[in-house]
């Protein structure tokens, strides 16, 4: 079985859709999305359509989160700065009834048994909706996540470090992030995950995008035109 692993697609339909075209030769029986699916980009229809249409395996991610409370009714404190701001409301005002639905419906995990393996679906990590469990992060740590773990595979996004360590007999994945790598280079960023019997394989592949497109789009949309500058540069706008 192979499987496509996806996520931080923040709201980046063109590089999804590239994603798509990179890995359609590779035949994915099945796709794996771990959140923060809006938000940045302003194609978050196109990018949830796709993933209704693909039937992707969705989370929440903590972008999605404060979506989701603002489609609700309620409001966050952080981030305060208005041309962030304006990134969660505009998301939130562009939301078809159906794709509202989809976000309202998620998860903060899944837990999935595939091929005689169970496969955990998590933001941050198994601990921490928010945890950032980055490349470089000390193996200390992922070894107390592993200790407590009861899947073979551990599937997370949000920290954007695409990585694959196998620790305490569990493998710990990132695929990076499909919309707003943070590593200078604009390419997205995705993972194959291959069970074959006994054997776990990850391959993690980067693709080329339309980025003009992106910045054309938050142009349109009136939306601040540093994000242009971030989607660009791949560099982390705070």
């Amino acid at each position: 079985m192979k499987i496509l692993l996806i996520s931080d697609i923040h709201g980046n339909f063109p590089a999804l859709e590239a994603v798509s075209r990179h890995v359609q030769p590779l035949a994915c029986e099945q796709i794996l999305n771990c959140g923060d699916t809006t938000v940045y980009a302003p194609f978050p229809n196109e990018t949830i359509n796709w993933l209704r249409q693909h039937k992707a395996l969705s989370i929440r991610g903590n972008t999605d989160d404060k979506v989701i409370k603002l489609l609700k009714g309620k409001t966050f404190k952080k981030p305060a700065k208005p041309e962030k701001r304006i990134m969660y409301t505009s998301t939130a005002a562009m939301l078809s009834a159906q794709n509202i639905e989809f976000l309202l419906e998620l998860k903060k995990k899944k837990i999935l048994h595939l091929d005689q393996i169970f496969i955990g679906l998590f933001h941050g990590s198994p601990a921490d909706h928010e945890e950032l469990l980055f490349a470089e992060t000390k193996e200390k740590r992922f070894r107390e996540l592993a200790q407590d773990s009861s899947c073979q595979v551990v599937i997370t996004g949000h920290s954007h470090s695409p990585y694959h360590k196998i620790i305490g007999g569990v493998h710990f994945i990132n695929p990076g992030s499909v919309g707003r790598m943070f590593d200078g280079r604009p390419e997205a960023s995705y993972a194959i995950l291959e069970l074959v019997q006994d054997t776990i394989t990850v391959t993690h592949y980067r693709c080329s995008y339309d980025v003009e497109a992106v910045v054309r789009a938050l142009h349109e949309h009136h939306l601040p035109a540093i994000y242009g500058e971030m989607f660009r540069t791949a560099t982390k706008r705070n």
